[in-house]
């Protein structure tokens, strides 16, 4: 079973502000459809919040939220990240899609972490993604800057790779 966290962090490696990612950029939603669709995408009750049309279509979708009686519709709730992997076949492909607290549960047992870099410090960030120890994590890929035709916002794609088990 492979983990992978996916997340769009600015120059301070904020990724929300008011239960709302910092931006939309159409070519990283692009890729974040690309890279999740068939696999199973885990979540926060708060990230579900912010979907715009609830559960993400072709894609196993697994909240996990203390409150026990949760349900949403199109999706599996779960109370920990330790269930959230129990439910998942040995074969499947993990994406954790934030927020920030699920991001600190899963870091630990993410193998992959799929970047995209916003080339640019948002202010009144709220959340932010843990730091990542560079002797834990090495770049794989490592793209060009991009900009984006809407907003103008520069931005670049990095993934890296976990070397040292830390799991």
């Amino acid at each position: 079973m492979e983990i992978a966290i996916i997340v769009a962090v600015d120059q301070n490696n904020a990724i929300g502000r008011g239960g709302d990612q910092l931006a939309y950029i159409s070519g990283d939603l692009k890729r974040f459809k690309q890279l999740t669709t068939g696999h199973a995408i885990v979540m926060g009750r708060k990230t579900f919040e912010a979907l715009p049309k609830g559960a993400l279509p072709n894609r196993r979708n697994i909240v996990v939220s203390r409150n026990k009686t949760l349900q949403l519709p199109g999706c599996e709730v779960v109370q920990s990240a330790e269930e959230a992997i129990a439910l998942c076949n040995a074969n499947e492909k993990i994406f954790v899609i934030g927020g920030g607290e699920i991001y600190n549960l899963f870091l630990p047992m993410a193998d992959t972490i799929y970047f995209t870099h916003i080339h640019y410090a948002f202010e009144g960030s709220d959340t932010w993604f843990p730091e990542i120890d560079s002797t834990v994590w090495k770049d794989i890929q490592v793209d060009n800057k991009m900009q984006d035709e809407k907003s103008g916002m520069l931005y670049h794609y990095q993934t890296v790779k976990r070397v040292n088990a830390q799991k």
